[in-house]
């Protein structure tokens, strides 16, 4: 046997190979580590073990040559885009007027470049939090705090 054929052959990327990233590069995006942030989003919401979405698509925002995600938490349920954003990029108010102005729920999507997720829902406007859930009490006083003492007293009593 000759030494080539011992040698394994050079392993490519197999995010560069796989389908959805593929497609998303076809989308002609300029900027490569948005576009990198966008695959790791698809990646988690059709394989990652909590979400599963449905139906998840990539289009290109024209006005912010950006990938932009859209998809379905489940079955029947109404469409959401996902802005996937890596993290130190930045984003102006007009930016996030032209995703939100698409019609759909906004889910905004910060990539760190360890390749940790972190999911904002975004909203045209404000919105009130839902109220706490739980079985809570309200005491009806405040609770006493220690107070703190000022340096030089020992024990609280002057000496």
């Amino acid at each position: 046997m000759s030494e080539a054929s011992d040698e394994a052959p050079p392993r490519q990327n197999w995010i560069l190979l796989h389908p959805a990233y593929q497609q998303m590069k076809d989308l002609e995006v300029e900027d490569s580590a948005q576009l990198h942030a966008a695959f790791l989003v698809y990646m988690d919401l059709t394989e990652g073990e909590l979400r599963r979405w449905k139906d998840v698509s990539s289009l290109k925002s024209p006005e912010l040559q950006l990938v932009l995600l859209e998809g379905r938490v489940k079955d029947g349920a109404p469409i959401q885009t996902v802005l996937p954003l890596p993290a130190h990029r930045s984003l102006c108010h007009r930016s996030i007027r032209h995703v939100l102005d698409r019609g759909f729920p906004v889910v905004l999507c910060a990539v760190a470049s360890d390749s940790t997720l972190v999911y904002q829902k975004m909203t045209d406007g404000l919105v009130t939090p839902d109220p706490p859930v739980g079985p809570f009490q309200d005491a009806g006083r405040r609770q006493h705090r220690k107070r703190r003492q000022p340096h030089g007293e020992a024990g609280g009593r002057r000496l």
